[in-house]
């Protein structure tokens, strides 16, 4: 579907891209050039800009610096102030999951790319991050910045010195892991099954001394004045669901009916307005999942056909096969550069 090609994000998740470029020996505006960005594209905050493009220059960038933590110095120098007005309803929210709640509503004025789901289980907390992408390149600067954010969101709200209980990563740990233990300050867990945090449950509802309901009430009305471009269209929210509960076995058609609020006659209604049905859009998240996971991780085939809904090895293979004309094992085996573009599934 050509219309995930045109995905657009807010300039502002580069925030500071130049500076840690510079920091890092890379010239902003050749490596901007190289994904068909300028420096005039990110001066303003709200600009829309490809994601690809986005998701691009951190991968380009990471490999042409030799810093494999790229993304996650992209998160250390953010500020909570460069998300924009949002910004301002943040800090005001009564706690960090009403905070986050918050982030979901407003997704499009953040990045659109990214999903979240969060899940209580006992006395603590999963937040899941996934960037939604069918780009056959790699997410993992993309997605350590993601989960670098929610560490500058939770520490803004709650303290500069607190730390979650672990972190969560699908992709292979670094040769260096300073930055990592810099930032998060907690146990590290790579090849993982999800990417994103793991935290006390108390801490996601902590009262937060610093809300002002009246403050709050002010930022939401001037959000909501704001022009809505660049808003989610109900593909896009399908499509999010789907790539944060499948690994989890629960992308059912009633299971992301009911997440976002709908029936399933209306949410099928609304996918045949966009001219897809459920059933295509789970099919190719499965597919851009099964190349991310087959030539970014480790993780074994057996584990691969698990996250992917398959209770065996053989059907999952059968499956890839009729929509990549090769075996898994073989993709893997070309890894990512040569895993053409021309290999989509069919």
């Amino acid at each position: 579907m050509n219309h995930r090609n045109a995905l657009q994000v807010r300039a502002a998740v580069l925030s500071h891209y130049g500076d840690v470029a510079k920091n890092l020996g890379l010239s902003p505006h050749l490596m901007l050039r190289k994904v068909g960005l300028t420096p005039r594209m990110l001066a303003s905050p709200t600009q829309l800009i490809p994601f690809k493009s986005a998701l691009d220059l951190l991968e380009i960038s990471a490999k042409e610096s030799g810093c494999s933590t790229f993304g996650l110095q992209l998160a250390e120098a953010r500020l909570l102030s460069d998300f924009g007005p949002i910004s301002l309803l943040l800090t005001h929210q009564p706690s960090i999951r009403m905070a986050l709640q918050t982030i979901a509503q407003y997704r499009h004025l953040l990045n659109e790319a990214l999903g979240m789901h969060i899940e209580d289980v006992g006395k603590t907390t999963l937040i899941r991050e996934e960037i939604i992408s069918d780009s056959p390149g790699g997410t993992q600067q993309s997605t350590d910045m993601a989960v670098g954010v929610l560490m500058l969101i939770f520490r803004a709200m709650l303290s500069q010195h607190w730390r979650p209980q672990a972190v969560h990563f699908t992709h292979p740990a670094n040769s260096d892991l300073q930055v990592h233990r810099r930032l998060f300050g907690c146990p590290l867990h790579f090849n993982s099954d999800f990417n994103g945090l793991v935290c006390l449950k108390a801490d996601m509802d902590r009262p937060n001394e610093r809300a002002d309901a009246t403050m709050a009430s002010y930022a939401q009305s001037f959000i909501e004045a704001m022009p809505k471009r660049g808003q989610s269209s109900v593909l896009q929210d399908v499509r999010r669901s789907v790539y944060l509960l499948l690994p989890m076995g629960r992308a059912s058609v009633e299971q992301i009916a009911s997440g976002l609020g709908v029936n399933v006659r209306t949410l099928q209604r609304r996918l045949d307005d966009s001219g897809v049905s459920f059933s295509e859009v789970l099919n190719e998240v499965r597919c851009e999942l099964a190349q991310r996971y087959i030539t970014h991780t480790p993780h074994s085939m057996g584990r691969v056909a698990e996250q992917l809904g398959y209770s065996n090895l053989s059907s999952f293979t059968r499956w890839f096969t009729s929509q990549f004309d090769c075996s898994p094992t073989l993709m893997r085996a070309r890894g990512i550069d040569e895993t053409p573009m021309s290999m989509n599934p069919k």
